[in-house]
């Protein structure tokens, strides 16, 4: 057997990437939620505003509103603003200013802003330089200078939708449903610029007028008003406010909010992962480089801090522990209350034991770059609960997929099934308070191979190192004595675990579990024999390879695999098996037996990643790194980490109706767009749900933070991501 030295000299010499991403702060975005509370449930929120002393003012039809943990509450700071009608607020030297049916003024500036305007019925208003100030009403414009009315028009049909001052034009800008209007100042005069139909909004944004409609965007020349062709391939055409917030346009619709990028597509804020609800009211400028969103049911306030990747690794870290950790095993939360942190509960799953791996495979890699004491705890912790698994089922080498205490386990809890029906199985009397789940698939298997192999190579303790090659000889005997079956408690083959080549060579060769489960049980037997020495694993991966043409089906180019009429299991691209296959190539390429195979092995995994490389997943990425991959996609990696959100929340997502989407024809491996969404705009999900862009459990649950802890330390152990840089 070889020295463990050895065995990390050879993983860390193919584990070098040609690239690194230099991990230095770039800008991370979240969302913290205020609902409207029970006494304000079916108020109208019309208007958002935060001033220079960092309050934020809600303008509802019952009054002003705040912020308070969480909620909206009643604003009643000054008492005499909560004795009158306030109709529009804005502000002024960021200070907040307010219209009511009678006057125009603020607090600010000692209370002495104070102006009559004696328009009828008043909607808009705004404040120019040197207290300028243009109030609006049906059918009629007003303009005050040093508090006295200097100008005014009545006009027909006029209902203001929304003022702007233009400093550098030197004029009011004024919108309805059907015309902007300018207003020139200091010579007020007015005139009729530009007419269209559904009209909803308005700003300036780079020398333009950019005007929103019930279907798209309009653009006009800021001095000839000329138009633009419409914009409709927005995420929502349905608009209803847009704003520049310092230098940047953001887009208020029926279906959430988006800022325009400087590549002309859009970031896109919707769903509860960033909204209270969708459809929004206005957007301005918050606090501390933040942005407010008033939407129908509440106020959602859009974070933007400056991060590392390091740094939200350690973000995520505290949250695995605290709300992911059960009995060792990597676990999500489902929530009694949808949304609410504070009801989780920790839940089994059927592949306990594979997210458990992955979890373990990013401590192991966080041990190794930082030499972490609590990353090794966290290690050894989570190896007991996985080594646990083969000892609950009594079965020689055979592991349970979980085990939970019994009368907590979350299916077969009827009283009434008789015991030989249930897959969830009373363990052995010394253990017999708990119940272990029998029906293991190959998903398992694959997780238990990647890990234990990791772990025998970079535990610095050799005890615990034996004890993980301890786990892969008993689990690849298992197989080898059930005839390359997973056997469990009825001598029978789980339904999922089969590796014998009259199931294997069944399928037909543009199946993917031909080539999959070639490559699985090539691995499990290298990686036998690469830890014990133990030529018997050898023999048998050469019986399966010259007789049964497993290497052949291995080494078989992943473009082969395809709809084949007749096979369920081809009906589509399985990206389960993405993950499987990612997982076992770092044992199926450096464990070869020799260099010829080795290049083959490469070959074959490196096709795969070249069909799945449009899915810029880091974790294929740097595994494939691992296997000896040069030249990855460091940048493709990076932006994944980077658009993971911070929210794990599985709150419901929909982006079907989205227009700035290109899709492209119905295809086998379930891809809807031209390219892959970022993390936080489609429905969260482990690392098999590539293209899944619409769905959620309402917020029923958190994911583990794995799903990010394993990619980034991956990425940190091939050196494809830097230490971090915070200067």
């Amino acid at each position: 057997m070889k020295s463990i030295l050895t065995i990390l000299v050879i993983f860390m010499s193919v584990a070098i990437t040609a690239q690194t991403y230099t991990d230095k702060p770039y800008i991370q975005d979240y969302a913290d939620k205020f609902e409207l509370s029970e006494k304000f449930k079916n108020v109208e929120l019309l208007q958002v505003l935060t001033d220079r002393n960092k309050l934020v003012n809600i303008l509802s039809s019952t009054g002003l509103l705040q912020t308070w943990k969480e909620q909206l509450v009643e604003n009643m700071l000054y008492r005499p603003l909560t004795d009158i009608n306030i109709i529009a607020i804005n502000k002024y030297e960021e200070q907040f200013v307010y219209l009511t049916n009678k006057a125009v003024l603020s607090n600010s500036w000692a209370g002495k802003f104070y102006i009559e305007h004696g328009i009828k019925n008043p909607s808009e208003f705004v404040v120019a330089h040197d207290f300028t100030t243009l109030v609006a009403g049906e059918g009629e414009l007003a303009l005050f200078q040093n508090s006295k009315k200097a100008w005014s028009k009545t006009l027909a049909n006029f209902e203001p939708l929304n003022l702007i001052f233009d400093k550098n034009g030197k004029r009011f800008l004024i919108l309805t449903s059907d015309a902007v209007y300018q207003l020139k100042c200091p010579k007020k005069e007015l005139s009729k610029v530009f007419e269209a139909d559904n009209l909803t909004a308005m700003t300036l944004f780079n020398n333009k007028i950019v005007l929103g409609t019930n279907n798209g965007i309009l653009s006009l020349d800021g001095k000839t008003f000329k138009a633009e062709e419409i914009n409709q391939k927005l995420p929502c055409n349905e608009i209803t406010t847009i704003t520049n917030i310092k230098g940047k346009l953001w887009i208020g619709s029926t279906k959430g909010a988006f800022k325009l990028r400087e590549d002309n597509k859009y970031d896109y804020y919707a769903s509860k992962r960033w909204l209270v609800d969708d459809e929004v009211i206005d957007i301005a400028e918050g606090l501390d480089n933040s942005v407010t969103i008033l939407t129908s049911k509440g106020l959602s306030k859009i974070n933007f801090v400056s991060m590392t990747l390091a740094e939200k690794a350690a973000y995520f870290q505290k949250i695995q522990r605290l709300r992911h950790i059960r009995y060792g095993f990597s676990s999500e939360t489902h929530l009694k209350i949808p949304g609410d942190l504070s009801t989780s509960i920790l839940g089994d799953t059927d592949n306990d034991g594979l997210w458990t791996s992955m979890y373990l495979a990013g401590e192991l890699f966080r041990y190794a770059v930082t030499k972490s004491e609590d990353a090794k705890q966290n290690a050894y912790e989570a190896f007991e609960a996985m080594e646990r698994l083969t000892e609950i089922s009594g079965i020689d080498g055979f592991p349970a997929r979980t085990y939970e205490i019994d009368g907590y386990q979350s299916s077969d809890t009827n009283p009434n099934m008789p015991e030989d029906k249930k897959i969830w199985r009373i363990a052995d009397k010394e253990d017999a308070r708990w119940r272990w789940k029998s029906t293991t698939s190959s998903d398992e298997s694959c997780g238990h191979f990647f890990v234990y192999a990791l772990f025998a190579e970079i535990a610095p303790d050799k005890e615990w190192r034996e004890r993980a090659i301890h786990q892969i000889k008993i689990e690849m005997d298992h197989l080898i004595d059930n005839d390359w079956y997973l056997v469990t408690w009825n001598g029978k083959p789980t339904e999922w675990g089969r590796w014998n080549p009259d199931y294997v060579n069944s399928f037909p060769i543009n199946v993917g579990d031909r080539r999959l489960n070639s490559t699985l049980i090539l691995s499990f037997l290298q990686t036998a024999y690469h830890y014990t020495g133990d030529k018997k694993y050898k023999k048998e991966a050469q019986k399966l390879i010259k007789k049964y043409g497993y290497d052949e089906n291995a080494n078989r180019l992943a473009s082969v695999i395809g709809y084949v009429e007749g096979e369920a299991l081809s009906d589509g691209w399985n990206h389960s098996d993405d993950e499987m296959y990612f997982m076992t190539i770092p044992a199926f390429v450096n464990y070869s037996f020799d260099d010829e195979q080795k290049k083959k092995h490469f070959e074959a995994a490196k096709s795969h990643w070249e069909l799945e490389r449009s899915e810029k997943n880091p974790l294929w990425n740097y595994l494939f790194a691992l296997s000896g991959g040069k030249n990855i996609d460091i940048e493709e990696s990076a932006w994944w980490l980077r658009e993971f959100p911070l929210d794990l929340i599985d709150w419901r997502v929909d982006n079907s109706k989205r227009k700035d989407l290109i899709k492209i024809p119905q295809n086998f491996r379930n891809q809807t767009y031209t390219e892959v969404l970022p993390q936080d705009e489609r429905v969260l999900g482990l690392h098999n749900g590539a293209y899944r862009n619409n769905g959620g459990s309402d917020g029923r649950r958190e994911y583990p933070p794995y799903l990010y802890l394993l990619p980034y330390w991956a990425g940190r152990y091939v050196d494809a991501i830097s230490a971090p840089e915070t200067k």
